[in-house]
């Protein structure tokens, strides 16, 4: 969903950024990369040993993301471009399209209110709920058994390295469409198609 379908990432890493500035701790862009597709709780608590800060504030920490990252998304989030064409797509196929997301299902309910997506998919599971977030392969492994599937049949769309490394644990084909920053890191060298947009993708290339 974030970075993927709405255009959140730089939202979720200016609220992000944000909290920990509160804390007298600046947190880099390149830093910032290397933990997307992190569930809050993981984020704060990575970030939090990485600076030394006091676990005990790492709860208000966590309340004060989200918050920020719904209020932002709210007033300032966008569709990427294809994202809600591809989804249509999908379902003229007669394919079961899933949501396996890092983000807690209030941000979830919130950004699909916004943009109306919420009836377009058949199963949304949420890392939030689950004892392993991204990139343990949990979350898509319980979507695919919500929608009744084989794994080894889905194909997940991801932006970030954690999610891509969920998704193959998972055992899923998976196509990353990175940052642009990020587009060339011998990192994605696991997917098995990296594009530059949703509007590139065209089932040829998986086959």
């Amino acid at each position: 969903m974030d970075g993927l379908l709405v255009d959140s990432e730089p939202l979720w890493q200016e609220a992000g950024k944000a909290t920990l500035l509160g804390l007298g701790f600046t947190l880099t862009t390149e830093q910032y990369h290397t933990s997307t597709g992190l569930r809050t709780e993981e984020w704060i608590d990575h970030w939090f040993r990485h600076f030394q800060i006091d676990l005990m504030l790492a709860p208000a920490a966590v309340n004060i993301i989200l918050q920020k990252a719904i209020e932002n998304i709210r007033e300032r989030g966008t569709l990427f471009p294809g994202a809600e064409a591809i989804i249509q797509s999908f379902r003229k196929k007669g394919l079961k399209i899933g949501l396996a997301t890092s983000s807690p299902m209030e941000v979830v309910e919130a950004t699909l209110n916004k943009f109306s997506l919420a009836n377009l998919f058949d199963s949304i599971s949420s890392a939030g709920l689950l004892p392993y977030g991204k990139p343990h392969p949990e979350v898509y492994l319980q979507c695919a058994h919500q929608l009744q599937v084989s794994p080894i049949e889905c194909i997940a769309f991801e932006d970030s390295f954690n999610g891509m490394i969920a998704a193959k644990a998972a055992k899923m084909k998976c196509v990353v469409v990175p940052a642009a920053s990020e587009l060339e890191h011998p990192k994605w060298s696991a997917a098995d198609l990296k594009l530059r947009s949703l509007v590139e993708f065209n089932w040829k290339d998986l086959s």
